[in-house]
C-alpha cells in the first residue's frame, strides 16, 4: 500500500501521501440514475456526441453498435464512461436526459447515493458531484471481488485504494466510514460475502474496520 503519514497542523489533521499513492488514472466515470433521466424530461442543448468530437474524443467499440457509452480521447490519455445502477440485469441502457447510453452496473446505487460537491481541477474549476469517500472505499472492496480472474492486477489495485482510504478515513471520518460499512453489510448476504472475501486479502484494512466497529 502507498505510504501514508498523519500530521497535525494547529489542531487539524493533515494527510501526507507517498508517491505511489498519488498515482492517477485517466478514466472518468459519469453516473446517473435511469429513472431520474426519464422523470426530468430534459435534454442537453448540444448532443454530447458533438461535444466529445469537439474535444477530440471518439466512440469506443461496443457490443451494441447502436449504443455508445464510452469515448476515448485521440491522445489516448482519457477515457470517459457513462454508468447507471442496474435494476436487475447488467446491460446497456439509454439515458434520454443526456442523450447517451450507459452501462448498468450492480452496486453502483450504493456508490453514488448521497454524493458530495467538489471542484474538478480544469481551467478555472468545474463544480461536480462525487461519491462519498467512505462509500468509494467499501465499493472498491466489492469491485475487486467482482472482476474477472484475468484482472488480478486491477483487483489488487482496487483493494490497495480501498485500504488506503480506510486507513485515512479511520482517522478523519470514522463515524462516516462505520455507517458506510454497516450499510453495505446490511444489503444482503452476497454483499457481505464479497466484502469479507476482499478483506481476507487485505488484513490491514480488515483490522482497521474491526476497530471502528468496536
Amino acid at each position: 500500500m502507498g505510504t501514508v503519514a498523519f500530521r497535525h497542523y494547529e489542531g487539524e489533521l493533515g494527510v501526507v501521501l507517498g508517491a505511489d499513492a498519488l498515482a492517477q488514472t485517466g478514466d472518468m466515470d459519469i453516473a446517473s440514475f435511469e429513472r431520474l433521466s426519464f422523470a426530468i424530461g430534459d435534454r442537453v442543448e448540444t448532443p454530447l456526441e458533438e461535444v466529445f468530437k469537439s474535444l477530440k474524443f471518439a466512440p469506443s467499440p461496443s457490443l451494441d453498435p447502436q449504443r455508445t457509452w464510452r469515448w476515448t480521447q485521440s491522445s489516448g490519455e482519457t477515457l470517459v464512461e457513462f454508468l447507471m445502477p442496474a435494476q436487475g440485469e447488467e446491460s446497456l441502457r439509454d439515458l434520454p436526459a443526456l442523450g447517451v447510453s450507459a452501462m448498468a452496473l450492480r452496486h453502483l446505487d450504493y456508490l453514488i447515493e448521497d454524493p458530495i460537491p467538489a471542484v474538478s481541477l480544469y481551467r478555472s474549476g468545474v463544480l461536480v458531484q462525487i461519491p462519498r469517500p467512505e462509500r468509494y472505499a467499501i465499493h472498491k472492496l466489492i469491485v475487486a471481488e467482482r472482476r474477472r480472474q484475468g484482472d488480478r492486477s486491477k483487483s489488487q489495485k482496487d483493494r490497495a485504494q480501498a485500504a488506503l482510504l480506510i486507513e485515512v478515513l479511520a482517522e478523519t471520518r470514522p463515524d462516516e466510514l462505520r455507517e458506510a460499512y454497516e450499510d453495505a453489510l446490511d444489503r444482503g448476504p452476497r454483499w457481505r460475502e464479497q466484502i469479507v472475501a476482499s478483506l481476507d486479502k487485505r488484513p490491514d484494512a480488515a483490522a482497521i474496520l474491526a476497530v471502528i466497529m468496536g
